[in-house]
Formats: structure tokens, C-alpha cells, sequence
């Protein structure tokens, strides 16, 4: 699945070819995604003007002139294609802007979304009523206090949207190796020393990863159709039997039905 950085990446090249310019071309080629599409969808955005695009958690953000914003999650499969040479069947939502530029909304698993809503009532959208704060906005103190008095795991807290919006297994394994935190610690007994080692760790990786176009894992590739390449940065994550820095083998083991990778030597 697409996890923050991924999305990042994406909004920031669908804003190279849609901020500013008017869609004069708002297609869906499907009734639904994971959900239906927004019947008003073509009549509501057709004519508008880009102003803006943004990110909230693992949602992409697209603002428009007429006060409406367009709000879509690439699910497990998703991604937009910019200016394709061939139609694809997976292609489920196409837009035009009045230059010319071509976009679709591909997702072949479908498990992704397209949502309209009133850009001043962004707040109240059902996706967003619960999350927790931007990675990036979070403090040592702030995590702290979400989290205490929990006995789950840090790794499987920090991957609760509502304690801290938009991180994923990815991440917060790569984080936590940096950070040197067992992914098996109770949230509520990670002291503040340990968080504000953790913090930080979790913006640098997130950053890196943004800088780097995201991580090529399964069908994500960017809009331009290169591959993010920070897999080729991963520490832990997907690297079962290979030695860590400290030179001992990562482990890897199920943890509220995903994988965890982690190195029982350096995290404690």
C-alpha cells in the first residue's frame, strides 16, 4: 500500500500539471472504487481551476475554485498516470486540464477512493474526524501523552492513524531500528529520553524517503512512471536473514497481522 511518503511524492507531480490549470475534462469511467464515485463528481469539477493541492495522512488533496475539494486514497493499487501514451483498462477516473495535460486515476485492486466535499468542511470529512496529528508536526511530549497508559506495542500504536496520521509498517519499522526501540515495547513504557530519539527518526526517514520518491514495492511508481527508489536505503524492512549494521542477523515476525523487521541486538 502507498504509505505517506508515496503519497507525497504523488501529490507533488499531479501539482506540476494540475495547479492553476482549469479541468475541462472530469471522466469516471466506473461507478465505483472501494466506494462509489460522487455522482456530481464531472458536473462539480468540470470548468474548475486547480488552486492548491495538499496531503492528509495517506490522502491526496485536490482544491478547486468553485470551494470543493477532491480527496482521493490510492488504496493498495493506486496510482495516477500522467499524460499516458495507451488507455488502460484500470484506468478508472480520467481528467484533462485546458493545456492539454492528461491524467488517470489507475488502481487494478480497486481498493482505493474518490471523494467531493466542501473545501471549508474538510474537518468534518469521515476520514479525517479521527486522526491524529501530521508525522511531521508531532512532538516527543505530545506522542508521550498518546500514549500513555497503553500496554500495545509501539510498533502497532504508531501505526494507529489516530494516535499519528499517515504512517505505515514500512516506516515505522525503519524508525524504530534507527531509533532503537524494540517494536515489542509496551507505547506506555517507551520513556520521553527514548521518544525524542524516536521522533526525529521518524521525520528523517520520512523525509529521505519523500527525497527519494517513495519506495517501489509491488505496483507503486510515481506519476512520471519512475520508481521511487528508497528500498535500496531499508535497514530492516523486508531484509529477513541479512545482517544489520551491528553485524547480527534482522529477524522478522508477526505482529497484529503484518510483518515487523527489527534487529533484537540493537533495539531494546
Amino acid at each position: 500500500m502507498p504509505e505517506l511518503p508515496e503519497v507525497e511524492t504523488t501529490v507533488r507531480g499531479l501539482a506540476h500539471v494540475l495547479e492553476g490549470r482549469r479541468l475541462v475534462r472530469v471522466e469516471p469511467r466506473r461507478a465505483d472504487l472501494r466506494r462509489p464515485f460522487p455522482q456530481d463528481l464531472g458536473q462539480r469539477l468540470t470548468g474548475a481551476r486547480v488552486t492548491g493541492l495538499g496531503r492528509r495522512a495517506k490522502y491526496g488533496l485536490v482544491h478547486s475554485d468553485r470551494g470543493d475539494t477532491m480527496i482521493f486514497h490510492l488504496g493498495m493499487s493506486g496510482r495516477w498516470r500522467i499524460d499516458p501514451e495507451e488507455p488502460d483498462k484500470h484506468d478508472h477516473l480520467l481528467l484533462e486540464t485546458n493545456e492539454g495535460r492528461r491524467l488517470a486515476l489507475n488502481d487494478p485492486r480497486r481498493f482505493g477512493s474518490v471523494d467531493l466535499v466542501p473545501t471549508e468542511a474538510l474537518g468534518q470529512f469521515e476520514g479525517f474526524a479521527d486522526l491524529g496529528p501530521e508525522p511531521f508536526d508531532l512532538t516527543a511530549e505530545d506522542l508521550q501523552r498518546r500514549l500513555a497508559g497503553r500496554s500495545a506495542a509501539i510498533k502497532l500504536l504508531l501505526l494507529d492513524q489516530r494516535i499519528v496520521a499517515g504512517l505505515g509498517n514500512i516506516y515505522v519499522c525503519e524508525a524504530l531500528h534507527r531509533a532503537g526501540i524494540s517494536p515489542k515495547r509496551a507505547g506506555g513504557k517507551v520513556s520521553l529520553e527514548r521518544l525524542r530519539r524516536l521522533v526525529p527518526e521518524i521525520r528523517a526517514v520520512l523525509a529521505e524517503a519523500i527525497e527519494a520518491g517513495g519506495s517501489t514495492l509491488r505496483d507503486y511508481v510515481r506519476p512520471d512512471g519512475e520508481l521511487g527508489y528508497f528500498s535500496k536505503s531499508f535497514l530492516v524492512y523486508d531484509r529477513e536473514g541479512e545482517a544489520c549494521g551491528c553485524g547480527r542477523p534482522v529477524k522478522r515476525f508477526a505482529q497484529g497481522g503484518r510483518s515487523t523487521w527489527h534487529c533484537p541486538a540493537c533495539q531494546r
